[in-house]
């Protein structure tokens, strides 16, 4: 087993950030030549999924994720906290913190069109840490 940390800064909310290439060198860096990586963002705001990114994409997914989870939407959580970001909460946690992709010859077995991102669901900027785990 291998485990890096990696750092991103976002600018605003539902920045998404393409990650692929830095996986894959983690994975590289492993030596592990075959097997499964675990990508994982520590905090409640923050999410991790594959998505084609590219300019339609990077657009429709906020636009239905505004849908689910509305920015003036009434939020319980801002009861407790008032910091504004019940809906990141939500937006987070349906898509989740985690993926797991499995690579073989050192190499992500991803589809075409599929990157790993991470979403930045908070309503400001973050500095993120992403802890990624090569097994195999």
């Amino acid at each position: 087993m291998y485990r890096e940390e990696l750092h991103i800064s976002t600018e605003h909310e539902m920045q998404m950030v393409d990650i692929t290439d830095m996986v894959e060198e983690v994975v590289r860096r492993s030596g592990i030549k075959e097997g499964i990586v675990n990508i994982f963002v520590p905090g409640s705001t923050g999410a991790i999924t594959t998505i084609e990114y590219e300019p339609g994409l990077l657009h429709d997914l906020p636009a239905a994720l505004e849908r689910v989870a509305p920015s003036q939407a009434y939020y319980k959580h801002e009861e407790r906290w008032h910091d504004g970001n019940g809906r990141s909460h939500v937006k987070a946690s349906i898509i989740g913190p985690e993926i797991t992709v499995p690579f073989e010859n050192g190499r992500l077995m991803l589809g075409t069109w599929q990157q790993i991102v991470f979403i930045e669901c908070d309503v400001r900027a973050r500095k993120r840490k992403i802890i990624v785990t090569v097994m195999g």
